[in-house]
């Protein structure tokens, strides 16, 4: 789940940036906050939320 949320996240990264929407100084904001948001009590929560809505958006079927 993991690595497809980052291959995710870095195909809209790229496309924000490309369309001039984010630029390189916000990029390096939102990984720097990243990084330290993974070291605080918060990560666990915000793994076990992303882990329960791949799974919700996974069980979908058309």
């Amino acid at each position: 789940m993991n690595a497809s949320l980052v291959l995710l996240l870095g195909a809209v990264i790229v496309l924000l940036i490309r369309q001039s929407a984010m630029r390189v100084l916000d990029l390096l904001l939102c990984g720097t906050f990243g990084f330290l948001l993974a070291n605080t009590v918060a990560a666990p929560a915000i793994r076990h939320t992303l882990a329960w809505l791949a799974a919700t958006v996974g069980s979908i079927h058309p």
